[in-house]
């Protein structure tokens, strides 16, 4: 799925808007839309919904939970999905989870997970 700073970006190109015409009318400043648009950094809440109002577009879509702008998961599902925990088996063995095209074994992906949670510690 798309990333949501993908989906920015794309939603901003299709209106024919600059960073900086779209940076103003969210209210914030034209480096913090662009970090988000790169992926190197997450808007925090009000600025989803803003981005998310101005666009005309759900939340769910913005996240990468549907591919239909329009579309809202149903609670049950939305929930379910906030929380899969990919260090969980049973998830490992239902997902096929790919880096280079190629299936992740279930050692590389608790190896990956690990990685990750390593990381995220150092912060």
């Amino acid at each position: 799925m798309a990333r949501c700073g993908d989906r920015i970006a794309y939603l901003r190109e299709k209106r024919g808007l600059t960073q900086e015409e779209l940076s103003v009318k969210l209210g914030i400043s034209r480096a913090a839309l662009s970090h988000y648009e790169t992926n190197r950094r997450e808007p925090d809440y009000d600025t989803l919904k803003n981005i998310a109002n101005f666009f005309d577009i759900s939340l769910d879509y913005l996240l990468g939970r549907t591919n239909d702008p329009q579309s809202v998961l149903d609670q049950e599902v939305r929930d379910f999905v906030d929380s899969l925990e990919l260090s969980d088996d049973s998830i490992l063995d239902k997902f096929a989870l790919t880096v280079d095209g190629r299936k992740l074994t279930v050692e590389e992906a608790k190896r990956f997970i690990a990685f990750v949670r390593a990381e995220r510690s150092l912060k």
